[in-house]
């Protein structure tokens, strides 16, 4: 008996990233749930590079979700100083390395010194065209749609399908997700990208986001390759 031959997946174009476990992984370490932000932001930077290695085009980060408020204002106010120290040792690095940084989410509710930061590197990394890191601060899924329709309202579109209803989402040009990796065990979408990810595949890793490795992410690239995306058609 003759089976057709499964067709693998090439490299995804697109891999989102929710990255849990820092505050558990610096737990383990006996350390304060800040420390596990601090080396979970420079995991961010190694993770652009690996996908940029394997060809990959787009990367985003939940960073900062709609829902974060409700944590301790300490670790709050430590996660925005963080980014505003860090962001322009990243440039840096990764301007060399032609990166484009863009952030995504309702931005104009973020602290104004971390919201100017984000705006300046934005624009200086805009003509880098190797990979983009895009990282959602205080983003959250329902918020986007939510936003999207009333972009749509103040200019009176009632012309309503899908792409136009993409072209109002917080960067219409970047395409939907191929993968979603979230680590630290915990199997769900928290609120992310609901849009974007209709048709994504999920990898869940047990690692906690500060011990991601290179290693962990070409295994769920090689699962993702070997899976059959038929967008609800028939092969």
């Amino acid at each position: 008996m003759m089976f057709e031959k499964k067709q693998i997946t090439s490299n995804p174009q697109h891999i989102a990233f929710i990255m849990d476990g820092n505050g558990r992984w610096a737990k383990r370490q006996g350390k304060p749930r800040t420390y596990g932000h601090y080396m979970g932001t420079y995991k961010i930077e190694d993770v652009v590079r690996w996908c940029s290695n394997i060809g990959v085009k787009y990367t985003t980060f939940y960073v900062f979700s709609t829902e974060n408020w409700k944590r301790p204002p300490e670790e709050i106010n430590f996660i925005f100083n963080l980014l505003v120290e860090k962001i322009e040792e990243f440039y840096e690095r990764m301007n060399k390395e032609n990166v484009r940084l863009r952030f995504i989410g309702r931005l104009e509710e973020v602290p104004e010194n971390a919201m100017a930061k984000c705006f300046e590197y934005e624009e200086k990394t805009k003509n880098n065209e190797k990979i983009q890191a895009i990282l959602a601060l205080n983003y959250g899924g329902r918020s986007e749609i939510v936003d999207a329709v009333k972009k749509m309202l103040d200019q009176d579109n009632r012309h309503v399908d899908e792409q136009t209803f993409r072209n109002y989402l917080y960067a219409p040009d970047v395409p939907d997700p191929d993968l979603v990796i979230r680590t630290s065990g915990e199997m769900r979408i928290s609120n992310f990208l609901l849009w974007e990810i209709a048709y994504s595949e999920f990898y869940f890793s047990n690692l906690l986001w500060p011990e991601f490795s290179e290693e962990e992410l070409k295994r769920a690239v090689e699962i993702y390759q070997g899976r059959d995306r038929r967008f609800g058609g028939i092969k």
